[in-house]
């Protein structure tokens, strides 16, 4: 199969793009910057010039694929309207490759994220928020997923706040990038709030398996560590660094501030029987023994 990835440099792109390549398919890669276009054919793929904001380049690149992966997003926590401007650029990107897809069938798997699920862990069937500071995330995803009903085999893998990588990623990489500006590894509140986690080259697998064998309309949970409470990443995160650990307020954390402060497990229970997942790689609290000083 050939297809056309976004976000195919970043951490988790990097691992999804290796994955597609490893299993005999092949990769468009959009690329905004020479750099990114250079790591793109470095790893094997097929670089397309373009960003995220150039939807005549994703509408071309769609049409010459078999299958798309989304992944791209612009990252910008800085605050409330950077981040609103990132998921209004994410939200056009994707109606356009879901458009370029109506009644061909082929596979659109975009990037969700895990729910919430008061008093427990959320599942495959939960809905995700669609209010908050990323709930037009939410609301976008649910949208493309009703492209199913217009021949488009769209699948959405719901990551958990930590995608992870050699210690680097997700919320415990901004708690890491805090810690390291501000000399104290924290936690909001009283660090018992729990986040789920996966190894980036373990959700690179569903990924890909949700490309080759997700039912229209459906979704799926990238978890490998169901909770972990937030006291005990900030533990590991201010060893590692020689930082001393405490609680420090919800705003250090910007917009994130009330997601971050939140208890929310999740399970891929589901997933691993239907898809045949099966996480290897390491968990995250082993992982972020790699962080460095």
């Amino acid at each position: 199969m050939r297809v056309f990835v976004t976000g195919a440099t970043g951490l988790i792109g990097s691992a999804v793009v290796a994955e597609l390549l490893g299993n005999g398919h092949s990769v468009l890669a959009l690329a905004r910057s020479e750099v990114s276009a250079a790591a793109a054919e470095k790893a094997g793929a097929e670089p397309v010039r373009g960003a995220l904001a150039d939807l005549d380049v994703i509408r071309e690149a769609v049409a010459k694929a078999d299958g798309v992966v989304h992944l791209a997003f612009a990252n910008a926590f800085s605050s409330d309207e950077a981040l609103a401007n990132a998921v209004a650029e994410e939200t056009a990107a994707l109606k356009v490759q879901a458009e370029a897809l109506v009644g061909s069938d082929r596979p659109l798997v975009t990037v969700s994220g895990t729910p919430y699920a008061p008093g427990r862990a959320s599942t495959e069937v939960d809905p995700v928020s669609t209010d908050g500071p990323v709930g037009g995330r939410g609301r976008t995803v649910a949208e493309v997923l009703g492209y199913a009903d217009r021949g488009v085999r769209t699948s959405a893998v719901r990551l958990p706040r930590t995608v992870h990588n050699n210690g680097e990623g997700g919320f415990a990489g901004l708690l890491t990038t805090i810690a390291r500006q501000t000399g104290v590894s924290g936690y909001p509140g009283d660090g018992t709030q729990r986040w789920p986690a996966v190894h980036a080259l373990d959700a690179a697998v569903l990924f890909r398996l949700a490309l080759e064998n997700a039912e229209p309309g459906t979704a799926w949970h990238a978890v490998a560590d169901e909770g972990v409470q937030v006291a005990d990443i900030a533990a590991v995160i201010g060893r590692r660094l020689g930082l001393p650990v405490e609680s420090v307020p919800e705003e250090t954390y910007g917009p994130l501030g009330p997601i971050f402060a939140t208890d929310q497990p999740s399970s891929s229970a589901h997933t691993q029987q239907a898809l045949g997942w099966a996480p290897k790689h390491p968990g995250l609290l082993a992982d972020l023994e790699n962080l460095q000083g």
